[in-house]
């Protein structure tokens, strides 16, 4: 289970696969994906060199005064006196007084950095007190084996609340559960994973993905109207009721079409030994930890619907009164800390992982040194979208594309197909959800706000494409080391079987949860969140 990602990335192709060999075109498809992927340098490197671009860009644009009209109505919020975009250049003196003076305030002022640190925190207290890991041994391992498809699919979409947790303890578990049953433990695997990585914007709860994203949204948005915004719950109704879509579907996909062209397991294509391999049930000690951590939790929400329910009360809008809005709406990462941390520290004062503060503090600081990676992605990630705001770059791409779309008339929902469909498509050469949307969404979001959608609107839509091809780039984060646990139940199994593998998951999950963001926003009228419009005016 040591493969990184560069490691996977660079193993053959193999011809095994679940359907008895894969065809010539499949294979030269995913050589395509590869090379294009390996193409690509690291996802840091790439923001470097994007701001780097922006810059030249905007001086070359800004020589040649490059211009376009602004299609905001007069008396608009940003909107010039003489109603045009001018590019500003920043390949002058003045450019480079703003850099140098705005390069600190535009890494600590980007809204994701801090918001997903805080809300790890939390998550980071109930991950190292074991509370989230038992949590997971007991849902799926207590259910019925008739249900344990389900559960599996279910308990990986729910998984993502904890970052990595689903992909280093669930994947490997839910094999070795099918293994244990008599069935194929690949089959096991890929049903964890489909529900871990291609369902990663479904769940029931907030994240830290739902800041993480909200957060680059509406910076995007503000290039339109400067003081929209976007809060972490802009797509709760959307992914919640996404949970159950992608629970069946993941389900229905493992044992009607990935299950039975697996086959019967063969113990003897196991690279390891699993005569001795066993899963740790859930001692009596850890379901005491976890009644305790129950018990918190419901306290905690009883204390939290009397600030929110009551007519007056103090986390509701002071001047509407309403839930809309609100400083409960503005604060939800506050919330997510605290729903992660009690509950983790009860579990952990039960069970005895957190005897003393220290521990506590331990279990932060260990979060926060796992986040190192995207604390420097943010950096840069952070400069490119500043960069691409002043120079009004990604103001005159995204009113040339609506302008573009509306010549051809394509304002309509379908717009989103094409969308969805090229979110889709960038993912397979950018695995990472931050990065991939810090680099659209300053163009697609203004874009479509100009053709009247919402920034939420637009944003579940990019989860869509951004999920259902997780689970087919070699670029994803975690495809190393599914690989190499999909590698010990059959030996030399390469790239191609496990893609081979997922790829029905992709193209149904695809298909379904397109049809449903269509059936729940355009034909039910249903907001994706809490407040959020469907349609963007001025």
């Amino acid at each position: 289970m040591g493969l990184n990602k560069d490691e996977s990335i660079d193993m053959p192709l193999k011809s095994s696969g679940p359907s008895g060999g894969q065809s010539g075109a499949f294979v030269r498809f995913l050589n395509i994906v590869e090379r294009l992927g390996n193409l690509l340098p690291h996802p840091i490197t790439l923001f470097a060199m994007l701001c780097m671009a922006v810059i030249v860009i905007s001086g070359i644009a800004g020589y040649f005064e490059l211009s376009i009209t602004d299609p905001r109505p007069v008396g608009s919020s940003g909107r010039s006196e003489d109603g045009l975009i001018h590019v500003v250049s920043l390949m002058n003196a003045e450019g480079l007084r703003m850099i140098v003076s705005n390069l600190v305030t535009n890494f600590t002022g980007f809204t994701p950095l801090g918001t997903v640190l805080v809300a790890l925190l939390g998550v980071g207290i109930a991950e190292r007190s074991g509370m989230l890991s038992a949590a997971m041994r007991s849902l799926v391992m207590g259910t019925s084996k008739r249900l344990v498809t389900l559960t599996i699919v279910f308990a990986g979409i729910i998984s993502n609340t904890a970052a990595e947790l689903g992909y280093v303890v669930l994947i490997p578990m839910a094999a070795m559960i099918f293994h244990s049953l008599g069935r194929h433990p690949l089959a096991g695997l890929a049903a964890a994973f489909a529900g871990v990585s291609g369902g990663y914007s479904a769940n029931l709860l907030l994240g830290t993905v739902d800041p993480l994203l909200s957060g680059i949204t509406e910076a995007a948005a503000q290039m339109i109207d400067p003081v929209y915004t976007v809060g972490p719950e802009s797509n709760w109704y959307f992914m919640f009721v996404s949970t159950f879509l992608i629970t069946i579907l993941g389900a229905l996909v493992t044992e009607k079409i990935v299950e039975p062209k697996l086959g019967k397991y063969d113990a003897s294509e196991a690279a390891v030994d699993l005569s001795h391999q066993k899963m740790d049930s859930v001692s009596a000690l850890e379901k005491r930890g976890l009644k305790a951590a129950g018990i918190a939790i419901l306290l905690l929400s009883a204390l939290l619907a009397l600030t929110i329910v009551p007519e007056g009360a103090p986390l509701r809008n002071p001047e509407t009164g309403l839930v809309a809005d609100s400083p409960f709406l503005k604060g939800i990462v506050a919330f997510i800390f605290i729903c992660f941390a009690i509950p983790g520290l009860v579990y952990g004062k039960v069970v005895g992982t957190m005897k003393r503060d220290k521990d506590v503090i331990d279990a932060m600081s260990h979060s926060m040194s796992s986040m190192g990676m995207y604390i420097v992605l943010v950096f840069f990630a952070s400069q490119f979208v500043a960069f691409f705001k002043w120079t009004n770059l990604g103001a005159v791409l995204a009113v040339s594309g609506a302008d573009a779309l509306s010549a051809i008339g394509l304002t309509g929902p379908l717009v989103f197909l094409l969308f969805i469909m090229m979110c889709g498509v960038i993912n397979l050469m950018l695995g990472s959800a931050s990065a991939q949307w810090a680099v659209t969404a300053p163009i697609f979001v203004p874009m479509l706000m100009l053709i009247g959608y919402a920034p939420e609107t637009i944003q579940a839509a990019y989860r869509i494409g951004d999920s259902v091809t997780n689970l087919i780039t070699p670029m994803m984060s975690y495809f190393g080391l599914i690989l190499a646990v999909a590698s010990q139940y059959k030996k030399n199994l390469g790239i191609g079987t496990l893609i081979a593998t997922m790829l029905p998951y992709s193209i149904v999950f695809f298909i379904g949860w397109t049809l449903f963001f269509f059936l729940w926003v355009f034909v039910l009228e249903m907001p994706v969140g809490p407040g959020a419009a469907t349609y963007y005016t001025p």
